[in-house]
């Protein structure tokens, strides 16, 4: 079979930068178009040498459509409106997304998407962090009401979104596991006088600062005892790796809206 072609958005970007990196390491894999946003003053500069490899003759240019002729499937880590927009374009592609952020009116997007094409999306792509998930929901599951679930994460202190699409993520696993309703019972900030914590709330902590690739703690506090599940992320390479891993597995899929936990096999944990 031939190398399978992927499109990278936002590749002036850390995150892009870093995809642009793996694909060139990655057999298998080429790379068949670099994308930024048209007010990007990097436009029309090689991907490659901003990656830090060689120039590979491929510039970033603004313009999705004819990069998509001639490409298997595109890696997205942007943002909520040109994530939006690729998933309309990118009928009969894989499309592996990563963007955080999304509102209920883009998830409905995605949905509606992901009948012409094959999206693999998740808040975060590393086989670590999927693995997290899937303990959280045993967990969860296992442990009942009498123990609260908060989860702690920190990133770097230019990251926009919070909580991280990562937390989201794993309060979603652990609201799955309790067999509850994340957006009623999820508690995503606390200030003043917020009286006792409601029995089966899942919390939320954010942290930023400095340069931290991301750290996501999922507490479960009992009487008297306490279990933490923490994973922490040193290198963007990870998130990237996982991502090329699952550009690889959707190709040849039938039209459908994935996660990792499919990616992995990790749906039935």
């Amino acid at each position: 079979m031939s190398d399978m072609r992927l499109i990278i958005a936002g590749a002036g970007g850390r995150m892009g930068r870093t995809l642009v990196k793996a694909i060139a390491e990655t057999k298998g894999l080429a790379l068949a178009g670099a994308l930024e946003d048209a007010r990007s003053p990097l436009i029309g500069q090689d991907s490659g040498v901003l990656a830090g490899l060689p120039a590979n003759g491929i510039a970033l240019v603004a313009d999705a459509k004819p990069l998509l002729l001639k490409a298997d499937g595109i890696i997205d880590f942007t943002a909520p409106k040109a994530s939006i927009a690729l998933a309309a374009l990118a009928a009969g592609k894989v499309h592996v997304l990563g963007t955080t952020g999304l509102s209920a009116d883009d998830e409905t997007k995605i949905v509606a998407a992901a009948k012409n094409s094959i999206i693999v999306k998740s808040g975060n792509m590393s086989l670590g962090v999927n693995l997290l998930a899937a303990l959280t929901k045993r967990v969860a599951k296992t442990l009942g009401d009498d123990f609260d679930i908060e989860i702690l994460e920190m990133h770097h202190n230019k990251k926009v979104d919070a909580p991280s699409g990562t937390a989201l993520m794993l309060g979603r696993a652990a609201a799955e596991g309790r067999g509850i309703d994340l957006d009623k019972h999820g508690v995503k900030s606390r200030d003043g006088h917020t009286g006792a914590r409601k029995s089966g709330d899942i919390g939320f902590a954010t942290l930023r600062g400095g340069t931290v690739t991301g750290e996501h703690s999922v507490i479960f506090a009992g009487l008297a005892e306490r279990i933490e599940l923490v994973h922490k992320a040193e290198d963007r390479m990870i998130f990237a790796r996982g991502a090329l891993h699952a550009a690889l597995w959707a190709r040849g899929k039938t039209p459908g809206l994935y996660s990792m936990a499919d990616v992995l096999g990790l749906s039935d944990f």
